[in-house]
């Protein structure tokens, strides 16, 4: 898919075979483990599935497209994260992690990379941004889940090459609609695809994006040796599901600028984060660096116990874990480990009609006072 075309187009139309008369859009998924050998030669296109198929290869070409490089696609997020932190990292390693990005990256650090002789550094976000020196691998998260803090891209790569080190960017909250770190000088994309890509709540996905094939062929091999391969019914899922990725988005972010707007406006909420507002602290950095902003609002109702009589009260509100789905969802992020205070609120707009989810948070903020 040409690269002149835009985001909507590209999404409907990435990773697609060529039209063949009486051929679907897109094929259905393939169910098979084995294929058959040539007795002599043996495999021809695929020969095991844990190594190759059909159904996943067309999901990694669209990823691709959208991130512009080549993809891998992983059992979830932290399948893919995990691969590519163990791929390329050795004992006696620095890795830096951000300090408020994902906390079960932080875990896995703190507790088997360790274990395997790999030093963390944690760092803020929104900065300031260390000495690199020594360090062989920097993870940026950005916009970080969840307080939703932006880093310049662009400017950390440049240092972090300077100073020898690779450069990863999880993309899961801004989607590779919203920002290409390939293009912005990262070695390497990861995200968990169970997300806003896929955006239907019915699917786990992971997948790692480069444009260099020595650096992604150290982790394709990894996966063909560990076998953190996702099913052929989630690829095809996945597939069917980014096409509409472009309208998903549309909304959510529409949904998430009214959300920002009226919490901002209301003296019983505080703390209000959405990169989308100009009195956002990272809006600056986001509008130059992102071509939208993602449908995520943070922000803080004081207690645990209000923002339980708040999810309560709330109609169109899904108390849930995961974000970027066509339903919108809340949760209380000090509850799963976040370094968040107790009335923390991660809300992922879905895509409900604008005017009906703002009465609907309204009335329940007022009832959950």
């Amino acid at each position: 898919m040409s690269d002149s075309f835009s985001d909507g187009t590209r999404s409907v139309h990435a990773g697609l075979p060529a039209p063949a008369v009486g051929e679907p859009f897109l094929p259905g998924p393939v169910f098979a483990a084995p294929y058959h050998l040539d007795p002599a030669t043996g495999p021809g296109t695929h020969g095991y599935a844990r190594t190759e198929h059909p159904t996943r290869e067309l999901l990694e070409a669209a990823i691709g497209e959208l991130e512009g490089g080549s993809a891998l696609a992983f059992a979830s997020g932290q399948a893919a994260i995990t691969a590519l932190l163990l791929a390329v990292l050795r004992a006696g390693d620095t890795v830096a992690l951000p300090a408020d990005g994902y906390f079960t990256v932080r875990a896995f650090a703190e507790s088997f990379l360790r274990d395997l002789g790999v030093k963390t550094v944690l760092v803020p976000t929104a900065g300031p941004v260390p000495d690199l020196t020594g360090v062989r691998l920097v993870l940026l998260e950005t916009p970080a889940n969840p307080g939703l803090d932006v880093c310049d891209v662009r400017a950390i790569a440049a240092l972090a090459h300077e100073a020898g080190a690779l450069v990863a960017v999880d993309n899961t909250t801004a989607t590779p609609l919203g920002q290409n770190p390939l293009a912005l000088g990262a070695d390497l994309v990861v995200a968990s695809g169970t997300k806003a890509l896929t955006g239907h709540s019915d699917v786990l996905l992971g997948y790692v994006a480069a444009a260099d094939p020595e650096l992604l062929g150290r982790i394709e091999t990894w996966r063909k040796q560990t076998g953190a391969v996702p099913g052929a019914f989630d690829c095809w899922l996945a597939h069917r599901s980014i096409a509409t990725l472009d309208l998903r988005l549309a909304r959510q972010s529409q949904n998430a600028e009214a959300l920002a707007s009226l919490l901002v406006s209301r003296a019983d909420v505080t703390g209000v984060r959405w990169p989308g507002l100009p009195s956002d602290p990272s809006y600056a950095v986001a509008s130059a660096q992102m071509r939208r902003i993602p449908g995520v609002v943070s922000f803080d109702l004081g207690t645990a116990e209000r923002v339980a009589r708040f999810l309560d009260a709330a109609r169109l509100v899904f108390a849930a874990t995961s974000f970027g789905g066509v339903h919108t969802t809340a949760d209380r992020r000090a509850q799963w480990g976040d370094d968040t205070s107790p009335g923390f609120v991660r809300f992922s707009c879905g895509i409900e009609d604008t005017a009906d989810l703002i009465a609907d948070v309204t009335a329940a903020l007022d009832a959950s006072r």
